[in-house]
């Protein structure tokens, strides 16, 4: 019987012991006096250290006292005897030939049903190269936002320079036609700067892969009245949308496409004496799918081009940024004024089915 038991004994030691040493992190078995038992191989190659000079001894003792460690102590003195277990508890030390290491710690308490010692199971990863990546990642995080703060200003520079150049130039031009193309390219210019200048704001508010719809639109909607309506003129531009958010490129083109459409109906839609003029920049969201709309009251058209000839700038920059998009461009003009949308392919699909 006793023959019996001292061989099933025999065999849980080993069994345990070849655990142990299978394991691929650093392990260690340690008594309730914290003297080490056994360690994986893993552990004795980590660390530079040898069996001989490490079962039998004391943890806090191995090597030169590397291990004795306050975290480590805490852990192992107060947090297990009180817990019986811990998970992940980080701890950074400098080991002699070796380097300083961030390792994160899970210890288990071992109790036995007959026998009232105990032992600890102490697994020990190493995070060193993690946590060196991590640091490394926020730092280049910190220099592409130093880096793109940088070209957003010289970007808003050129513009605003470009800008500046052309309008010099329509002073002293003698063609009036000439004139009022300089004129009317000097709009665009700013009108591209007000678009990298709110997305920008926008961007810096949120994160930089989804920028808010509604406060984008809202703000450049803003600017351009504020720049493009003249006083007593009697039209309004508002938006109308209930939310959702696009990526920066596609923000940034549907920024485009708005401040063109919006230049277009000023310019086109209404006559000198309007009073009553309302330009209504309207976005529906639909999951990832979304439709941008921009409707005026004013004259209208028959022929289903947004209030100017085919082969116009606005036409071609609109068009172009559609396509860019994967979306559809559409027209309803009539008495009641233009309504142009630009839908997302997939979104004019869904309403389609829906219809």
């Amino acid at each position: 019987m006793f023959e019996t038991q001292f061989t099933a004994l025999k065999n849980a030691c080993a069994f345990a012991d070849a655990i142990v040493a299978t394991v691929r992190e650093p392990m260690l078995v340690l008594d309730e006096k914290l003297r080490v038992i056994a360690a994986s191989r893993a552990f004795y190659s980590r660390f530079r250290v040898d069996p001989a000079h490490t079962e039998g001894k004391l943890l806090y003792e191995l090597g030169d006292g590397q291990w004795d460690i306050p975290k480590l102590r805490t852990l192992l003195e107060q947090i297990i005897p009180d817990q019986g277990v811990m998970d992940d508890y980080e701890v950074t030390h400098e080991f002699p030939g070796i380097g300083e290491r961030t390792m994160l710690l899970n210890a288990r308490q071992v109790f036995y049903e007959t026998d009232k010692r105990t032992h600890i199971l102490l697994g020990i990863e190493d995070v060193t190269s993690r946590r060196t990546l991590e640091r490394e990642k926020d730092e280049l995080l910190q220099q592409k936002d130093v880096l793109l703060e940088e070209m957003q200003h010289r970007v808003a520079n050129s513009l605003q320079i470009i800008a500046s150049i052309i309008l010099l130039k329509a002073r002293t031009v003698e063609s009036e036609e000439v004139r009022l193309h300089l004129h009317d390219a000097h709009k665009r210019v700013i009108s591209v700067a007000a678009v990298q200048r709110h997305l920008h704001a926008s961007v810096a508010t949120h994160s930089l892969d989804a920028v808010e719809v509604k406060p984008y639109l809202t703000t450049l909607c803003e600017a351009l009245a504020g720049s493009m309506i003249g006083e007593g003129r009697g039209i309004t531009l508002t938006v109308r949308c209930d939310g959702g958010s696009l990526n920066r490129r596609d923000a940034e083109s549907l920024g485009l496409i708005t401040t063109e459409l919006v230049i277009n109906s000023l310019k086109h839609a209404f006559t000198e004496d309007n009073k009553d003029g309302r330009i209504i920049v309207g976005f529906d969201v639909s999951g990832t799918d979304w439709r941008l709309s921009v409707a005026d009251n004013g004259v209208g058209k028959a022929d289903g081009v947004f209030a100017q000839a085919k082969s116009g700038l606005g036409t071609g920059i609109v068009t172009a940024l559609a396509k860019q998009l994967d979306a559809k461009l559409d027209t309803v003009s009539g008495p009641a004024g233009t309504t142009v949308s630009i839908s997302h392919a997939t979104f004019s699909a869904k309403k389609a089915r829906a219809a």
